[in-house]
């Protein structure tokens, strides 16, 4: 009685989070694969999602893609070293220096987005300090460089808390015994660090990759109109086309990336034991 008791009452504090999921997650989706496999008539057609196919939204597709690797590549050469870094200091006040680095995230999305902005622009702070200095002005802003510096500097510490926390995990008596049996430095880390840590670069490279994917407000704001990500189309569909179908079909097709890179992840980690 006693445990019918609890799971009732497990049931009963889990009912709030069930009924937000359901609203805000699964009618929504529903509503995106409803929209996206039907067309104005309502009735049903993958000619919404066929038409990822055509030369400009490929182009677009694949450039997500590339600015997507890109960033998730170097937000993970810049979070490991810090990430190894931060753990081998074994500093008690280890958390108020990792807060430093998720501090900007404390900031509003597009107002941090929004300050590179005034950093790159033509006549921006960076431009105007050059300037002074007699020094070449830079003209980044409205490149995919600028699209790739505003997606690491959003997305960063994504990558650098799961490598943190894999990296300060690791028992240390594990990295003693491999030196003691002889492993040098190269060898500790491909063959004790690196695995073990190897779910926590997982989980970053999923964290970033899928938000890089996705993005529309970053190649917008720091692209200009030159560059258009497959997320600009989406939205453009939904906000200014109007036309949900097509905007759904599209989405869906981003899905199935988002899907493909989980599965990859939920392999590679069960493969790992991780």
């Amino acid at each position: 009685m006693k445990l019918f008791k609890n799971k009732q009452s497990a049931r009963l504090m889990a009912s709030p989070y069930i009924a937000w999921a359901i609203i805000f997650i699964v009618v929504p989706l529903c509503m995106v694969i409803y929209y996206g496999l039907t067309n104005a008539d309502g009735n049903f057609s993958f000619e919404n999602i066929a038409t990822i196919v055509k030369p400009g939204y490929i182009k677009a597709l694949k450039r997500s893609v590339i600015l997507a690797l890109v960033s998730t590549l170097v937000c993970f050469l810049l979070s490991y070293p810090l990430g190894m870094i931060l753990a081998s200091m074994k500093l008690k006040k280890n958390a108020y220096i990792v807060t430093l680095f998720i501090l900007p995230m404390w900031m509003n999305f597009l107002l941090r987005t929004l300050t590179w902005m005034t950093l790159l622009e033509g006549k921006g702070v960076i431009n105007t300090i050059l300037e002074f200095l007699h020094l070449p002005t830079m003209n980044i802003i409205n490149t995919s460089g600028a699209i790739v510096l505003g997606m690491v500097y959003n997305f960063l510490p994504f990558m650098i808390l799961p490598i943190y926390n894999s990296l300060n995990r690791i028992d240390e008596n594990v990295i003693n015994a491999a030196r003691d049996l002889g492993a040098d430095s190269l060898q500790t880390f491909l063959r004790i660090t690196l695995p073990l840590s190897m779910p926590g670069i997982l989980s970053g490279i999923t964290m970033v990759f899928i938000p890089a994917l996705t993005t529309f407000a970053i190649s917008t704001m720091l692209g200009g109109s030159k560059i258009l990500l497959i997320g600009n189309i989406i939205e453009q569909e939904f906000t200014q086309l109007y036309d949900w179908h097509l905007g759904s079909g599209l989405s869906i097709v981003l899905m199935v990336f988002i899907l493909l890179n989980m599965i990859i992840e939920s392999i590679s980690d069960n493969g790992g034991n991780g």
